[in-house]
């Protein structure tokens, strides 16, 4: 029964994680689309002000009860708030200002497992077999074929523009993010966790966009930069973190972070659907691997 209630909860770990990834797939469609309308900084701040907003009714009983909790982990929530809230999608956004999509995608998204893997494996001593490490190699080779569509003089020709920088920063960052959750003390219950590092981070970057919004020209508001800011509050931030962080709760930091691979191929999905690209057979192949390096990188025999 204990083996059989195991298998169940990494199955729902393995459900929460590729969902999440799907939700963050649309957030990299979205900012795409509106990255010239607002500054990076000021998109951050009021994605993560409305995600603050929208999950306080649910989570003001909680946040209550865990007060005295809460002010006793101020260190550890605020490193979690500044690498998860703060620092992560706000370095995406800037260094969208600087690197074609492709650097963004195939940095951001290899990047930030290997990071958690190595991490997990310094600082909680998660043992790192050599399957998991062949699977994370077949989703990483799937990923390179996306996004070079299987040629060799794309990648022959990649180069670090500017925001490389900033955006391997950004994987990082989450990668540490990924850790500290699951380092989260027990007696936190998970929305007052979630709405207390959403707030932090929103003050975090008050400042910043403060000084943004002295320096750029005025947002121009409409009811699309509206529901997109929306999108970016619910979906991508208080759904898909909240799932994300009970996904790292049931597989484990590094295997949790390998579901990042399927971030591009979603976006890719997505972009047939609504952009009405063509569907290749470079999609098809690249799909199966890192399907096939996730499923090996979760195998029993690879997390035993």
């Amino acid at each position: 029964m204990q083996a059989s209630a195991l298998a169940q909860e990494q199955r729902k770990g393995i459900l929460f994680a590729v969902a999440a990834a799907l939700l963050w797939s649309g957030n990299f469609i979205v900012a795409r689309g509106i990255i010239n309308q607002v500054p990076p900084v000021t998109l951050g701040f009021f994605r993560w002000l409305t995600a603050t907003v929208l999950l306080l009714p649910i989570a003001w009983l909680k946040v209550r009860q865990d007060w005295p909790q809460l002010k006793a982990r101020l260190p550890y929530l605020f490193w979690t708030a500044l690498t998860g809230i703060a620092v992560f999608n706000t370095l995406v956004y800037v260094a969208g200002h600087y690197s074609p999509a492709i650097n963004l995608a195939l940095i951001g998204t290899t990047s930030s497992p290997f990071f958690a893997l190595l991490l997990a494996a310094i600082f909680l001593k998660e043992r790192i077999a050599p399957l998991r490490l062949a699977g994370m190699a077949l989703s990483f080779a799937g990923v390179v074929l996306l996004l070079s569509k299987g040629s060799w003089e794309v990648l022959r020709h990649f180069r670090f523009a500017a925001g490389d920088v900033w955006v391997m920063a950004a994987a990082f960052s989450f990668a540490v993010y990924t850790i500290l959750v699951r380092r989260k003390p027990k007696e936190l219950q998970s929305i007052s966790f979630l709405w207390t590092i959403f707030a932090m981070g929103t003050l975090m970057l008050l400042p910043v966009y403060l000084w943004e919004k002295g320096t750029q020209p005025p947002v121009q508001w409409t009811p699309g930069l509206a529901a997109v800011i929306l999108y970016l509050g619910l979906g991508a931030s208080v759904i898909a973190f909240l799932i994300w962080n009970l996904a790292i709760g049931r597989l484990g930091a590094g295997r949790t972070a390998l579901f990042g691979n399927l971030i591009p191929l979603f976006s890719t999905l997505e972009a047939v659907a609504i952009l009405g690209e063509p569907v290749q057979t470079i999609h098809l192949w690249s799909g199966l691997l890192i399907m096939a390096g996730l499923i090996l990188a979760n195998s029993k025999k690879a997390t035993a």
